[in-house]
């Protein structure tokens, strides 16, 4: 069976995908062969810009030297033991984590739907085991437009029915109130038997909603009157994403590692993160929280074959100091900045935008339109022709966010791209 791409064209491969893979994604027209630092070619050699960086699993730019060096000269030695024996790299890469994020100890995963959940699980033998709630009794506040992955408890708690719709009998133990709603979320925590919140400091699927100033603090402040633990899903919006190493952050402007200032930082008791852990080289997922919660856990009750692996550990150093290294928390707050500010003086001058929101480099347009028509859409394709990359979220929302090694020069081309393309599209 000859299985080689050479030679076939884009709309063979598109052919070929369309035919043997399930249908669980729409994907853009362009098939890519190769990635760069924040650009991508196609099989036909094109160059583009990727506005997207695999859902913010790229910050670090497409094949970092660094980081796909650690994972070549892990993968020539060891890569998989299981969590059966103890490896060299595991210690080393757990103790970095929990001082790079300041928490007791880590759970390593493979995947954000994976972090997801075992937080929910942690949350919930915690409940049992410390809090002392009754056994399956524990509830988890989540917001309405939530979205952490999408296995079945998952989407048990999400009111997408896209996700959600012909996958039940679903998973109880979830209230879900308005995001951004310290009052919903105050009255929530007064019902019997919560045992935590979990919520994204940053609603990137939803369409990049980001909450009202004071939001997250005042959650945390709550949680904490009720004894409830608050879970920070930050698989998106971590890793210097939003101009700060973590969305719980906040306006931090410490730049290159977050230093806990007092005044912006939110501690959540569960932080959860994913994607950019591995600079999108390998699949890496992470629970963090202190002694009181993770040692809840005992042998046999959560892991992952994979979870842990000697290349996972040595990917998501590299991938951490890249992060540092390069600054790449300063460079998103400042470019994020620029890029809002570009994107307003274009929405002066259209009625195709009528909005720009985000923070740091996670940034998205609303267009004037509706959330079932294909606007959106078909200025993504048209900006694909003209050498930029970007998907809509949610019918009439396009997602910004490309890798966070992004410089000013390179940023302002792509702002002319999107310019040129909304301007021609209105004609």
């Amino acid at each position: 069976m000859n299985t080689t791409t050479e030679k076939m064209s884009s709309a063979d491969l598109i052919q070929i995908e369309d035919k043997y893979g399930a249908h669980n994604y729409h994907p853009l027209g362009v098939v890519l062969s190769r990635g760069e630092g924040v650009h991508v070619w196609d099989v036909e050699g094109k160059k583009y810009y990727d506005f997207l960086s695999a859902y913010s699993a790229v910050n670090q730019g497409h094949c970092h030297p660094k980081i796909v060096g650690a994972m070549v000269d892990q993968a020539k030695t060891l890569t998989l033991t299981s969590r059966a024996f103890y490896n060299d790299a595991l210690g080393p890469y757990e103790k970095f984590v929990t001082e790079y994020f300041g928490f007791d100890k880590v759970l390593p995963m493979n995947t954000g739907a994976e972090a997801v959940e075992t937080a929910i699980k942690l949350c919930r033998k915690w409940a049992y085991e410390v809090k002392g709630i009754a056994e399956d009794q524990a509830k988890i506040i989540v917001c309405g437009g939530n979205f952490h992955g999408r296995t079945t408890t998952i989407v048990s708690f999400s009111d997408d029915a896209n996700a959600k719709d012909n996958f039940g009998p679903f998973t109880p133990g979830f209230i879900r109130i308005p995001y951004d709603d310290t009052a919903a979320l105050e009255e929530a925590l007064k019902q019997e038997n919560v045992a935590g919140f979990l919520v994204e400091p940053i609603q990137g699927e939803a369409g990049v909603f980001v909450p009202s100033d004071g939001y997250l603090a005042k959650a945390r402040e709550l949680c904490t009157e009720a004894g409830a633990l608050f879970i920070a899903d930050e698989v998106q919006t971590g890793i210097a994403r939003t101009g700060s190493l973590l969305a719980v952050c906040g306006d931090c402007s410490c730049g290159n590692s977050c230093q806990k200032d007092p005044q912006t930082y939110v501690q959540p008791d569960i932080l959860i993160l994913g994607k950019a852990m591995s600079g999108g080289a390998y699949p890496v997922s992470a629970v963090l929280a202190n002694d009181e919660i993770m040692m809840v856990i005992k042998p046999g009750q959560h892991g992952s074959t994979f979870g842990g692996n000697p290349v996972a550990a040595k990917v998501a150093v590299a991938a951490l100091e890249v992060v540092q290294e390069e600054n790449l928390a300063e460079n998103a707050r400042r470019l994020g900045k620029l890029f809002r500010k570009e994107m307003n003086r274009i929405i002066e001058n259209t009625d195709l935008v009528v909005k720009v929101r985000g923070r740091g480099l996670l940034n998205a347009i609303l267009i004037n339109d509706t959330e079932e028509s294909e606007t959106a859409w078909n200025l993504c394709v048209a900006m694909k022709e003209n050498g930029l990359l970007a998907k809509p979220t949610h019918g009439n929302i396009i997602r910004f966010a490309p890798p966070l090694v992004m410089n000013e020069e390179q940023l302002m081309e792509c702002v002319a791209i999107i310019e040129k393309t909304i301007m021609n599209f209105e004609k």
